[in-house]
């Protein structure tokens, strides 16, 4: 218990504090440091103002998580990067539905066939339409050729969390892929 403020609340309360005393202190002691942080990782002090406020409230609603008083403004630190990854992502996704109006010609390698550019064409769409995890995966180990050892590198993932990835992502699109042609086949009365 290294911070004076948290010291001060844990000798006030006679030795004893609970999680969400120790909580609250920590947050008081540590919102300069916590903010900061926040403004380094987004880049803009009003975002950084909505990230510190998430994570004081994520915080304050996860105070039984806390185990031990000592080093909160670490605890502090992961809640602010968790939230700040998350939307992260949910920005990227939101992005990638914008991608289907990049041209075609610039995502798949053209081949005289028309057939294989209309399939290649097919399953692109659908690998966009994978989570976020299976459809970066597929792109690392399918599209450029990754082997799983460096896509788990880059992904910072065990090796067989790409296996399993694989694998979910392959079930999905043949699911998909078989359902399309069944409903081809349904149209052209066969």
């Amino acid at each position: 218990m290294k911070d004076k403020h948290t010291q001060v609340a844990f000798y006030s309360m006679g030795g004893e504090m609970s999680s969400e005393q120790a909580v609250r202190g920590a947050v008081q002691a540590h919102s300069k440091r916590v903010w900061r942080f926040a403004l380094a990782l987004s880049g803009a002090s009003d975002v950084a103002d909505d990230l510190m406020q998430a994570t004081c409230v994520r915080a304050l609603e996860r105070h039984h998580q806390v185990t031990s008083h000592d080093r909160l403004d670490s605890w502090l630190m992961t809640i602010c990067r968790s939230i700040w990854l998350n939307e992260v992502r949910s920005r990227s996704v939101r992005r990638a539905q914008a991608l289907s109006v990049t041209p075609e010609a610039e995502l798949i390698a053209t081949v005289s066939d028309s057939e294989t550019n209309i399939f290649a064409a097919e399953v692109f769409t659908q690998v966009m339409q994978l989570p976020e995890a299976q459809r970066e995966t597929v792109m690392l180990v399918f599209v450029e050729g990754y082997s799983y050892r460096e896509a788990a590198a880059l992904l910072e993932v065990p090796i067989g969390t790409i296996m399993s990835r694989l694998s979910n992502a392959r079930q999905k699109l043949k699911t998909v892929m078989q359902h399309d042609a069944a409903d081809a086949v349904q149209r052209s009365g066969k």
